[in-house]
């Protein structure tokens, strides 16, 4: 019986540690089933967000109303000139840009900005190129509309020197031009690049024709009197940009939409400059008629929603907006979106003037 009871007395024991041992609520909440329920508290995870969102919710930027200043790069395709031969000179320079609000960059150009200008000719054309180089360093031109020798034309051209070639642009479709010379990546990723338009033998529908360029910035240290910011090498190599922009500036298309008319036919000729980053292009709020991928004429994908355009490739969009309002478009590698790639296509109603809209609402 003493034993009996010697047992009895060990196990109340351990019990009672075990309870005791039962540690605290310390976030307010009372175990399940015991408590009053209005003491509960959401957890700092769960609490809600009461930061406003941004008037796009695709691609978080500010959508720009009537005060807004232009771009600083207007998007809109100008005419091809009606000329067999088109004599094109540029020079290779370097420069301060600006590359989104309050950010300056030591850039490396074509014609003193980046993009480079957008050349337009049409299939058939001789292009009658000069090359001058006002740089410190050499630099080089590649044009992946031209079919020629690598060897004999995109060598380096050093600083105070120029070069001339010919090419026939026999094959038409949306190209990217860039500077080739080792690395080529530091050379694209300091902006020199550009996009050359093709324009088929028989003429595409009539359309308001777009440009788009995409590339990336990758910010390093601050240099010179104007504190330009400089190329960070490691992040580009890591494939970590701070700024992926169409035509040279984050979300300027955003802050200044693109007006165009419901219905109406709108081609994009998007460039992907690169130098790391798929483009998955998508217009918000509408569907493509037609994509013509790289530069087939051919077959061309119908009714689809996102295509990706890959770094170094160039994809014609053709899309219509059915109804007025604010139609985003984006990369929809979202990730990029928010970094500045990211713009709108705004719709007018009728009777409505450009400019008149005040800022969206997010949709």
């Amino acid at each position: 019986m003493p034993r009996i009871a010697a047992v009895a007395i060990a196990l109340g024991i351990t019990l009672l540690g075990c309870r005791s041992s039962t540690p605290d609520r310390t976030d307010g909440r009372s175990p399940a089933g015991q408590g009053d329920r209005s003491t509960a508290t959401t957890s700092p995870q769960e609490e809600p967000d009461t930061v406003p969102p941004a008037d796009v919710s695709h691609g978080e930027a500010k959508i720009g109303g009537p005060a807004a200043e232009p771009p600083p790069v207007l998007a809109r395709l100008e005419p091809a000139e009606r000329t067999k031969v088109h004599r094109i000179r540029l020079e290779m320079t370097h420069a301060t840009v600006s590359v989104a609000p309050g950010v300056r960059y030591a850039a490396w150009t074509f014609g003193n900005s980046v993009p480079g200008p957008t050349l337009h000719v049409r299939q058939g054309d001789t292009v009658a190129f000069t090359l001058i180089n006002r740089a410190n360093i050499p630099h080089s031109m590649d044009f992946h509309a031209a079919e020629i020798a690598p060897s004999k034309y995109y060598v380096n051209v050093m600083p105070s020197d120029s070069l001339q070639y010919k090419f026939v642009a026999r094959v038409p479709g949306a190209f990217m031009y860039h500077c080739g010379t080792a690395p080529a990546a530091m050379h694209i990723a300091n902006g020199m690049y550009g996009a050359l338009v093709v324009d088929p033998a028989k003429p595409r529908p009539p359309a308001k024709e777009f440009v788009l360029v995409q590339s990336e910035f990758y910010l390093g240290g601050v240099s010179g009197p104007d504190s330009a910011r400089t190329l960070d090498w490691q992040k580009l190599l890591g494939q970590a940009p701070d700024h992926i922009v169409f035509n040279g500036r984050a979300s300027q298309y955003a802050t200044h939409p693109i007006d165009v008319q419901p219905n109406e036919l709108l081609r994009i000729y998007l460039v992907n400059a690169g130098p790391n980053r798929i483009s998955s292009f998508h217009v918000v709020g509408g569907i493509f008629e037609r994509v013509f991928e790289g530069s087939s004429q051919a077959n061309p994908l119908a009714a689809v929603q996102t295509v990706d355009v890959p770094v170094g490739g160039g994809t014609i969009f053709e899309v219509r907006l059915r109804e007025p309002g604010d139609y985003p478009f984006v990369t929809h590698a979202f990730a990029d979106a928010t970094k500045g790639a990211v713009g709108v296509l705004r719709a007018l109603a009728q009777g409505e003037k450009p400019g008149e809209r005040g800022a969206a609402a997010g949709h």
